[in-house]
């Protein structure tokens, strides 16, 4: 109560920081009349200023003021509009690298171009990330005319660009682009072997468009590059066949979940199965160096215990095709990730595609955390507001709106069952639509939009249904669902990024209506009919009530609920918003069948009979609140997992970045060498350890297998002075005397190369395999919660223990290559870097496994994506790409040379890539 009473009084802490930054939004309005009075000209000469002031010592901070100005007054010549003062508030928060709540209609586009044309000035570059292609697209294009302007470069990443053209976007000051195609930019440039072949440059400033979908929604699904991996039909057959003989008393089986566990009786049963196949490296089923066994063991359980034909999945032309547990469609192109996929194949008999192993991966967590500063904007980010200082460390700050909200929320209205909800919402709908009042209908799934789409049919209502996966199309009929009598149904995501303007919207209809006309005077009345007509129509939908948005049901996130809301009421404009819900619907079902509020509803309702009340709504949020906290853990956990990867990411990437630079890495290859031979001696002759105890004979061999060795150990034993150190001095001026004769015999340039592509492909091979073992390791890891440990913490220990090997065996595997190989002078050929070769790039479940790749609307489901490099016939089908008529067919362009037309691809990935 006191609270309450000091924030009646002082206002919120949020109302003192937004009212602190009008100081600066008025140092920025007395500037608007000597900024106004400059000429087009020295108004664009401010950027050279502003470069200029910041080569002598002012900061982005010192400029803000009438950097901020000059935007504002370059929008307004540019783009015909003007920045409100609450806009300004905004950039200044997106500036700081904070995340601005401003509510749907509010103009976040425009307000992106403050904060981006700021710190662009700079020179180090401003990313603009949006949620989905067509977005990014429409931004550059729309907001690049201001920035292009003011003197500004603007790039834009979208799929199927070529290397030379996504370069050359990463260079320019300003650079749109969605962030999936960010990361696995990011990801590929670190598979890279020259630092020419990277199109990224180093990390500065990041401005998040719907911040909640991009760093809350997807976020919970990793980014994964992957490649096949050898055949590996032998192992699966082989579990299978083993699981195939387990009895159901050696495991515990949870329907629910499809999870299996071993019972104690069970493990030891299955080791002694697993050792008689030949298939455990120890006695021991969870040691280490069983992990991969133990983890196509466990999946090769689920897949014939848990996952039955003709429910999960059929067989179909030889091949598993899983079965949509919510349609009952087939998924074809879908696969099950970690090896379940194989293993069901294994079961079925049928052919047994290779797994893909990962490559490179990384979460959005840790992706955008990478950027120096950050910042976001959205219509919705304060129910996660803890959420995103946690792990993001950036404050959200609820901007106030242009003008009042005028649009009504009422209370939820409360059916028994689904049939009574979906004919309510009919008749509701059909009312609306005879007095022209338009309605946009939030649905939560594609499949309930088709169901109200069926309703709507008997009633005889026109309507249009949006399930957001045709971007472009769905940016037009959105931005018209304010017409009188529109009804759209869309699901809960549809349409973020496109304004609902009241009457409609005068650019789509001039879009749209007069495409194929050419400008001159028959467009401009045409233009102005058009803007008759909306301003006309809008005064009707004013008078009618403004846009109604019906949602079916509640989602399980409050944020998602009201972004649905935001829809209607923009600008000052009127509205009303109204969610039906019943007791069939999924967040309903968290109360469960035998609550006090189910039973009052089926001892209380009649068919068809509503009820509302503020109890039930609250009992609802509360409700929310719950899933909230479990979705959070679930995203929280993803990024425990990833953060242990991520350090051994960071050093990883780091170490290929030292020896792309370096021109020389002699030193690491002698040190290398040099840990290597200490390794061997010390296997053998442990510290403090006596003659007698020292294994001689194993050293021998690891030195021959190694080494290439065969040192006259034994007569050094027989020495009386002979300690282990000087075993390993003695070895070290051996293998140091080998390398300095292979050297001295080879051009130091060429003997450089070979030394940096070994440690480079070495690197990537082993890190790749190490990639493989933590993925069948957390596969298996929280098991070992039965036996009272954490599995986190497991995970770090095991991942520790497995990068520390994986760096010994990397040391060695480098030494025992350089000491072996033989350098023979070839033919001279044109020099040329390896291409990459075409992966996969996922947005991988960890849950569920599924491929949830999707142009982030949280609906859309693609199948894999295929990564857009140079070196795949993918990528030169881009802009400026290859063209199946040849013009340069009859000359003699070297296939490895640049292609004539200048796309910057190589020929043979160019116009000569049919050759």
């Amino acid at each position: 109560m006191i609270n309450a009473l000091m924030k009646s009084i002082f206002g919120s802490s949020n109302d003192r920081y937004v009212k602190s930054l009008g100081k600066i939004v008025n140092q920025i309005n007395a500037l608007e009349p000597q900024i106004q009075a400059l000429s087009d000209a020295e108004l664009q000469a401010q950027t050279a200023k502003f470069r200029d002031q910041l080569a002598n010592g002012q900061t982005l901070d010192d400029i803000l003021p009438e950097a901020f100005a000059t935007v504002r007054e370059a929008s307004v010549r540019v783009l015909g509009m003007r920045h409100f003062d609450v806009q300004l508030i905004g950039g200044i928060v997106l500036h700081r690298g904070e995340i601005a709540e401003m509510r749907t209609g509010e103009g976040k586009t425009l307000v992106a171009t403050l904060a981006t044309y700021l710190n662009a000035v700079a020179g180090n570059g401003v990313h603009v990330v949006t949620v989905n292609d067509y977005l990014a697209s429409r931004d550059a294009e729309w907001m690049g005319q201001l920035y292009s302007w003011l003197g500004l470069t603007v790039g834009v990443i979208v799929p199927n660009l070529g290397e030379f053209e996504r370069r050359e976007a990463y260079g320019a000051d300003i650079t749109y682009g969605t962030n999936n195609e960010f990361g696995f930019d990011y990801l590929r440039d670190n598979m890279k072997h020259s630092k020419d072949q990277m199109v990224q440059r180093p990390f500065n400033f990041a401005i998040v468009d719907e911040v909640d979908s991009i760093l809350i929604d997807e976020a919970r699904t990793p980014l994964i590059i992957s490649g096949p991996t050898e055949d590996k039909t032998d192992l699966y057959l082989s579990i299978d066949a083993v699981v195939k003989e387990i009895p159901e008393e050696w495991y515990d089986a949870d329907e629910k979940t499809k999870n299996i566990s071993w019972t104690e009786d069970g493990t030891e049963e299955i080791e002694k199965l697993l050792i008689e196949a030949g298939l455990l490296e120890t006695e021991n089923l969870y040691d280490v160096e069983n992990t991969q066994v133990v983890h196509h063991l466990d999946q090769a359980l689920k897949a014939n215990k848990m996952f039955k034909r003709d429910t999960d999945y059929i067989v179909k032309d030889d091949k598993v095709v899983i079965i949509d547990e919510f349609t009952g469609r087939m998924m074809d192109g879908r696969r099950w990730s970690n090896g379940l996929h194989q293993a069901v194949e294994a079961k079925e008999g049928v052919k047994i595609e290779p797994e893909n192993q990962t490559m490179a991966s990384i979460t959005f967590q840790n992706y955008f955390r990478m950027y120096p500063k950050l910042a976001g904007m959205t219509g919705t980010a304060a129910t996660e507001a803890a959420e995103f200082w946690d792990i993001y460390k950036m404050n959200v700050v609820e901007i106030p709106t242009n003008k009042p909200v005028q649009r009504i929320d009422e209370e939820d209205e409360f059916y028994k069952n689904t049939q009574d909800k979906f004919q309510a919402i009919a008749k509701a709908i059909a009312e609306k639509n005879a007095i022209g009042q338009p309605v946009l209908v939030g649905t939560v799934s594609i499949e309930k939009s088709e169901l109200l789409a069926e309703f709507l049919k008997k009633e005889g209502v026109e309507h249009e249904v949006l399930n957001a996966r045709q971007h472009e199309r769905e940016a037009h009929i959105v931005a018209q669902a304010g017409r009188i009598g529109a009804v759209t149904i869309a699901t809960n995501m549809a349409g973020r990024g496109t304004d609902i303007q009241l009457g409609g919207n005068v650019e789509f209809r001039v879009g749209d209506e007069l495409a194929g006309m050419e400008e001159g005077p028959e467009r401009d009345a045409a233009i102005a009919k058009i803007e008759e007509e909306v301003a006309a129509e809008r005064q009707k939908v004013v008078e009618a009530g403004g846009l109604f948005v019906l949602a079916t049901e509640r989602h399980e996130s409050r944020r998602i609920d009201n972004q649905l809301r935001g829809r209607s009421g923009r600008q000052g404009d009127p509205g009303l918003s109204r969610f039906y819900l019943c007791l069939e619907d999924d967040l309903l079902r968290i109360f469960g069948p035998d609550t006090l509020f189910s039973r009052m509803m089926n001892s209380n309702l009649e068919d068809g009979e509503a009820i509302g009340s503020k109890w039930l709504s609250k009992a609802i949020e509360t409700a929310q609140k719950k899933v909230e906290a479990r979705n959070y853990d679930i995203r929280k956990q993803v990024v425990e997992y990833d953060d242990v990867m991520n350090d051994q990411r960071k050093v990883i990437y780091e170490q290929r970045a030292e020896i792309m630079d370096s021109e020389a890495v002699g030193d690491v290859v002698v040190d290398m060498r040099h840990d290597t031979v200490n390794a061997l001696v010390t296997a053998a002759c442990p510290p403090g350890s006596y003659p007698e105890q020292w294994d001689v004979e194993g050293m021998k061999e690891r030195i021959a297998e190694v080494l290439d060795l065969q040192p006259p150990i034994d007569a050094w034993l027989e020495e009386d002075t002979v300690e282990p150190e000087i075993i390993e001095e003695r070895l070290r001026a051996q293998v140091d005397e080998i390398m300095e004769k292979k050297m001295a015999n080879a051009d130091p340039a060429i003997w450089t190369r070979v030394e940096k592509s070994i440690l480079l492909e070495r690197l990537d091979h082993h890190w790749k395999e190490h990639l493989s073992t933590l993925d069948a390791l957390r596969q298996v890891v929280f098991l070992r919660a039965y036996a009272q440990k954490q599995p986190i913490n497991e995970y770090k220990q095991e991942a520790f223990g497995l990068f520390e090997r994986m760096l010994d065996t990397l040391r060695e595997d480098i030494t025992s290559i350089l000491l072996k190989s033989e350098l023979r002078m070839a033919p001279p050929v044109q020099e040329e870097l390896p291409d990459l070769p075409d992966f996969l790039t996922g947005h991988i479940d960890p849950l569920t496994g599924l491929d949830n790749s999707n142009d982030g609307d949280g609906s859309a489901e693609r199948p894999e994506m295929f990564g857009s490099l140079a070196g795949s016939p993918r990528a030169a089908s881009g802009p400026g790409g290859a063209n199946r008529d040849n013009p340069y067919a009859d000359q003699d362009v070297s296939r490895n040379a640049l292609c004539p037309c200048g796309s910057g691809n190589k020929y043979k990935h160019c116009h000569g890539a049919a050759a």
